[in-house]
């Protein structure tokens, strides 16, 4: 395991040191993204919060212990528990990588007219093929035929700026040929091509780059969250099977060298990504739109790499012989697992209320919007686009369109109900389809005792006692919507492996009365942490 580790080390560092010269600079630049936020100096010991924000080690303890509470000192998360602030051994490698290395001298570009002592230019003319210091591009500024030719800040290797064939400046970029022409190409090799003038070319291309460069951010973001989620899962799992270790001692060793194998192949890939990210800002910004287009595909060219999401690390998952083994162990086990997960999931708690525009004519809302039941008459609203008839549903009013949120609805004392979530684009008029297909991911009961997932089609759901309160937790990115029985912290159903493209809303339906038997208000209560 020492070994593993120490090797995969070693290959991260070898991999900083084989960065090619083009990104030399962006080792200097990026010392800047390596600062604590805190104390605003190059990280010592870094560390990262489980919100995904790094900070020197001393620096976050300090600001810690100085507050009551404690939260991310960048965007003030605040967590329940102190955190157990371990080293990000990968941005201390990087860090220690960077104070090393000594960012490489520009080769100056010299004057091609100065005789003796030859002074550095100023602008190079692609033109004239040269580069003139200030005295020499003077006649440039001045005389009427020569200030009509194009300038740029001095380069060495002006050839790559010339058309070779014609000896002409690339001054367009063909679009159907992906290429760097002058004028000449236009009328022989590229007529009739879509051509425009580099300069519009580039700045399309600098847009592609920003983009690609925030969705590299997201990358290392949803990495960073990986970590955790797999951290998080290793806590748990050895905590519960600390007395069983000499029994599964292979399977223990197994799974934490498949952890250790994954976090080390997400600390790589971020430090990858992190260097391609600071070559694409420094890009972004370059007025060298030649070299922009040159290396513009090989930069944006998707990696192959893992499809993280689809990466599960279940606690149970690796224990499927021992759970054979132990099937009297098994329910016990199983229990303290979800009611840990569940923990994890109220830490995403939010404050939902009803939105009394969507609902339908029949429901009557509690002036708090916490509640919300099936009246007797229909009442005379406005019939808006956003109100539901003839369903009887009501949304919540905030959407929710990255992220994860967790929230409790009580459903005591009813023989059916709905609830889950809906996208805002759901329709809200005539019937409705409930499921995912449809923007809808709910669970329901129907008849007092028949739970169904509407996965379209249904799935029939068993559960060992009747919810009283139901909690719903949705994790935006990994596409997932998990349902709770949060009194007895057993796991009811979860839609999985969702896309979502749009806002997420709290969907809510008490449905009919039956005759009175179903009468009481669905009410959304405040999580309790403490249980």
């Amino acid at each position: 395991m020492a070994e593993s580790s120490q090797t995969a080390r070693k290959t991260r560092r070898e991999s900083i040191e084989r960065l090619p010269p083009s990104m030399s600079s962006s080792i200097s630049s990026l010392s800047e993204e390596l600062q604590c936020s805190i104390c605003l100096e190059v990280f010592t010991d870094p560390v990262s919060t489980p919100c995904g924000h790094n900070f020197c080690k001393t620096c976050l303890n300090k600001c810690w212990n100085n507050s009551q509470t404690c939260s991310c000192p960048y965007c003030k998360e605040t967590f329940k528990q102190r955190p157990d602030l371990k080293i990000n051994t990968t941005l201390r490698e990087l860090v220690d990588h960077c104070k090393k290395k000594t960012p490489e001298k520009t080769t100056e570009v010299l004057c091609d007219v100065c005789e003796e002592r030859k002074l550095k230019a100023l602008k190079s003319c692609l033109v004239c093929q040269s580069s003139y210091c200030e005295t020499h591009l003077e006649r440039h500024l001045r005389v009427a035929g020569l200030k009509k030719h194009k300038l740029m800040d001095p380069v060495s290797n002006l050839e790559d700026y010339i058309c070779q064939k014609h000896e002409r400046p690339l001054e367009l970029f063909c679009r159907d040929d992906q290429t760097c022409v002058c004028s000449i190409c236009t009328i022989k090799d590229h007529e009739n091509h879509n051509t425009v003038p580099i300069e519009e070319e580039s700045q399309e291309k600098k847009t592609e780059l920003m983009k690609t460069q925030k969705d590299m951010q997201q990358m290392i973001q949803n990495r960073i969250k990986k970590i955790q989620e797999i951290k998080h899962s290793a806590e748990v799992r050895k905590g519960f099977y600390t007395e069983l270790l000499e029994m599964m001692e292979e399977q223990q060793k197994a799974a934490e060298k498949q952890e250790q194998e994954l976090i080390e192949e997400l600390e790589q890939e971020i430090t990858e990504l992190k260097m391609r990210n600071t070559e694409l800002e420094q890009l972004s910004h370059t007025e060298d739109h030649l070299h922009l287009l040159q290396i513009h595909s090989s930069l944006c060219s998707s990696r192959n790499t893992r499809n993280w999401p689809e990466i599960s690390m279940k606690t149970d998952e690796s224990l499927e012989t021992l759970r054979r083994a132990l099937n009297q162990l098994k329910d016990t086990i199983d229990d303290k697992l979800t009611q840990t997960e569940l923990k994890w999931m109220q830490q995403y708690a939010v404050d939902v209320t009803l939105d009394p525009d969507t609902a339908h004519p029949r429901l009557i809302l509690s002036d708090d919007g916490k509640q919300v039941r099936l009246g007797d008459i229909r009442q005379k609203l406005p019939d808006k686009p956003e109100r539901f008839d003839p369903c009887g549903c009501v949304l919540g009013k905030e959407g929710f369109s990255s992220g994860r949120f967790y929230f409790e609805v009580q459903v005591k004392g009813k023989t059916e109900w709905s609830l889950g979530v809906a996208r805002e684009s759901i329709h809200r008029k005539g019937k409705i389809t409930a499921s995912p297909s449809d923007g809808q991911w709910t669970v329901w009961l129907r008849n007092g005792d028949e739970y169904e997932a509407l996965a379209g089609p249904s799935v029939s759901l068993s559960l060992r006692v009747k919810p009283q309160r139901v909690g719903v937790f949705v994790d935006y990115e990994e596409g997932l919507v998990c349902f709770y029985d949060a009194e007895s912290s057993s796991h009811i159903y979860s839609f999985t492996a969702q896309s979502f493209t749009e806002k997420l809303y709290p969907y809510f339906s008490p449905c009919l009365n039956d005759g009175g038997e179903n009468s009481s208000p669905l009410i959304i209560t405040p999580v309790n942490y403490n249980k």
